[in-house]
């Protein structure tokens, strides 16, 4: 085949490198979005739980303004004013379930818009613009992280100053705040109204969270000394559970005997104030769950992800180089936890003349362990009659002595 003119050579070569950066960009945002399935997952979810409100509804006035119209029909002797209040009263049912679905109607659009724009997101970023995309991203976790953190007045500052409302959870995060606040106050009405408006998706995910509040509502009965109370909900609220969890139970139930002044451990510790708080916890995790969110904000995944990767043995001693981020204390106790990443590739470079040790100038091996560059080696050797000194721990040896490192 005849080759092409240098200028073709030229433009085809550009033309296959611009063809093939986008896409490995491609497949590089495609991994990292695989942690992010609760960005286009939450407002789907949502979305979902809309639909099923706003059927539920429709669905219970309906069917009362038939049971009307049929017992208005059936009756025989009604009079020409109490027709007129019947007619009246379904009309006002009516226009009340018109008010309802137009409700729910807004909620769905904005669901559907928040979808739409979301995905609008992700397309942005096969184009040139990616700093801007990944700042914007950015700014999205931390808005997660705020709201995670019950920060929710600075969220949403952050988000309506940067154009971020459809691609951030606000709204969600408000309906879980809630419930917080609420077991915050030991309050557990809203924690059981949540648990019923989602109890077929947390009878599915097997989920003991509505459990743990029935317990925590019959201790505070016992606190309160009211036993009879307190046995008479365990009868209509617990004993339905005992068939799973009747080992959880007969621990509840001794409480009635050992009131909450007692000094027994086993029974002491769940008159503890921390119970509400790890009831908290408990619905904090079940709320992201059933969302499809991560446990865990975004924002410390990627970040723990990136110290890690960072984080090496060398990153601890002394003489660490300053252009290593784990150099800084700060950043050194945020990875302490976390494990040593495993290069199966690296690059090694020479600590006396910060050179790449590589095929050319291959790294030799001291006595003591260390490692140093041919180049480095052979100079200080020429210098030193053949001698060479470790200018790490003071170690003088002859060159001969030194051992050949092959990188694989």
């Amino acid at each position: 085949m005849d080759s092409l003119p240098n200028g073709d050579s030229a433009a085809a070569a550009a033309a296959t490198a611009a063809s093939i950066t986008p896409q490995s960009r491609l497949t590089h945002l495609a991994d990292s979005l695989k942690l992010e399935n609760q960005f286009l997952r939450v407002p789907f979810e949502h979305f979902k739980k809309s639909l099923r409100t706003n059927h539920r509804i429709a669905e219970k006035e309906i069917y009362a303004v038939i049971g009307n119209v049929i017992d208005a029909t059936n009756s025989e002797d009604m009079s020409r004013k109490d027709a007129d209040d019947r007619l009246n009263s379904l009309v006002s049912k009516l226009q009340g379930l018109k008010r309802k679905l137009e409700e729910g109607s807004r909620t769905e659009n904005l669901q559907l818009q928040r979808c739409r724009a979301r995905l609008n997101h992700l397309e942005a970023a096969q184009t040139e613009n990616v700093y801007e995309w990944n700042n914007t991203r950015e700014k999205r976790f931390l808005v997660d992280y705020m709201l995670r953190m019950s920060y929710y007045d600075t969220a949403a500052m952050l988000a309506e100053s940067s154009h971020l409302q459809d691609l951030v959870d606000i709204d969600v995060f408000q309906e879980a705040k809630k419930v917080i606040d609420a077991l915050q106050n030991k309050e557990v009405a809203p924690a059981l109204a949540w648990c019923a408006e989602n109890k077929s998706k947390l009878k599915k995910s097997k989920s003991k969270f509505e459990f743990q509040l029935r317990l925590q509502e019959f201790i505070e009965l016992v606190r309160s000394d009211n036993n009879l109370q307190a046995i008479t909900y365990a009868q209509k609220y617990l004993a339905p559970w005992g068939a799973t969890h009747m080992k959880e139970l007969q621990r509840v139930m001794a409480t009635l005997a050992f009131k909450s002044n007692t000094e027994c451990a086993a029974y002491k510790v769940l008159f503890e104030p921390k119970q509400w708080d790890d009831i908290v916890e408990q619905f904090k995790q079940e709320f992201c769950r059933l969302y499809g969110m991560t446990v865990e904000p975004l924002l410390n995944i990627y970040l723990q992800a990136g110290l890690s990767a960072l984080k090496t043995p060398f990153c601890y001693e002394e003489d660490c180089t300053k252009e290593d981020p784990l150099s800084q204390e700060s950043f050194q106790k945020l990875a302490k936890p976390l494990p040593f990443s495993k290069q199966h590739h690296s690059k090694l470079v020479c600590y006396i003349t910060k050179e790449l040790m590589d095929t050319e100038n291959p790294p030799l091996v001291l006595p003591n362990g260390y490692v140093y560059s041919t180049k480095a080696l052979e100079e200080m050797a020429r210098k030193n009659k053949g001698k060479v000194t470790c200018p790490r721990t003071g170690l003088i040896c002859n060159y001969s002595e030194l051992v050949k490192a092959f990188i694989s």
